[in-house]
């Protein structure tokens, strides 16, 4: 008896995955953009909620003298206490896992709507490169961009120190230090 080759495996579509909203407000002066929120993230509706992201560990290396909240929502307030705002480049794509390059049919936010609710806003600050890929896009709004070390655990090739030191630049630049 001869084995009859078995048919392929059915693809099925990745779901269509919905970002996080803004924080963001009046008195935002750098506005941080991801790519899209991780699988931890999604789950926990919280940014950089993957515990070996660096993203709270360097923003409090950068203000020890302000200690940062425990929970999420007194992180957020803590961010615009200092005028960084957090958002992410595409609003809603499918994905399978967290990776960037596992991202189909990306939908960007709405990146003048956001401008017009932070009239203080004086730079974008892209948080790794898939984010930096819409450059061109942020740049449409009057204030200069910056492209970051991603602050992802992907990133073994920046070491912490390496992260906090960029982005310290970035963020005095602007006189958030």
């Amino acid at each position: 008896m001869t084995a009859r080759p078995s048919a392929p495996p059915a693809t099925v579509p990745a779901a269509r995955l919905v970002g996080l909203p803004p924080v963001a407000g009046e008195g935002t002066v750098v506005l941080v953009l991801g790519s899209f929120p991780g699988v931890a993230s999604l789950r926990a509706r919280q940014y950089y909620a993957h515990p070996q992201n660096h993203f709270w560990r360097i923003l409090q290396a950068l203000w020890p003298q302000h200690p940062m909240p425990g929970d999420y929502a007194g992180r957020c307030a803590w961010l615009l206490a200092r005028g960084l705002g957090l958002w992410d480049v595409y609003g809603a794509c499918e994905r399978e896992g967290s990776l960037d390059s596992r991202i189909r049919h990306p939908e960007v936010n709405d990146f003048a709507g956001l401008r017009a609710c932070c009239p203080r806003l004086a730079a974008i600050a892209h948080n790794g490169g898939e984010s930096f890929r819409h450059a061109r896009a942020t740049a449409r709004l009057g204030v200069p961009v910056l492209k970051l070390p991603s602050t992802s655990p992907a990133n073994a090739a920046w070491s912490f120190e390496r992260k906090r030191e960029a982005w310290a630049q970035a963020l005095a630049t602007h006189g958030l230090l």
